[in-house]
């Protein structure tokens, strides 16, 4: 006849709480419905005069190449013409004109480009 010790009392009872809780975790999930993360607010939109150019950002409302494609549904403009901005999949923002030095928003994005610009105009980008 074996003994029963504490070690054997302990992991029985460890065993038992653990499969209780899983059972409890499973539960739970069905009645609530499958978990799902809340969805990740976009970048905030701007519009301002930064180094006498005009620079707005928001989301993009329209079918056009930009309204979706890399920038995720979010227009740049300088001055009334659109910057063309993608967005990295570490949420970091490049465009045309910096497109090898990333940054973190959409609205630093258009300040480095206005930077970058010194002064000429933005010309529209044109694909094909």
């Amino acid at each position: 006849m074996s003994s029963i010790t504490r070690r054997r009392v302990l992991g029985v009872a460890a065993g038992a709480a653990g499969a209780a809780a899983g059972l409890a975790l499973a539960g739970s999930a069905v009645a609530d419905g499958p978990r799902t993360a809340a969805p990740a607010a976009g970048p905030a939109s701007f519009d301002e005069v930064y180094q006498g150019r005009r620079i707005q950002g928001g989301p993009a409302h329209g079918g056009g190449h930009h309204g979706g494609h890399h920038g995720g549904g979010y227009s740049v403009t300088i001055d009334g013409e659109e910057l063309h901005v993608m967005q990295n999949a570490d949420g970091t923002w490049i465009s045309v004109i910096n497109h090898y030095e990333p940054v973190a928003t959409p609205k630093s994005l258009a300040r480095a480009a206005v930077r970058e610009l010194q002064g000429a105009p933005l010309v529209p980008l044109t694909l094909g």
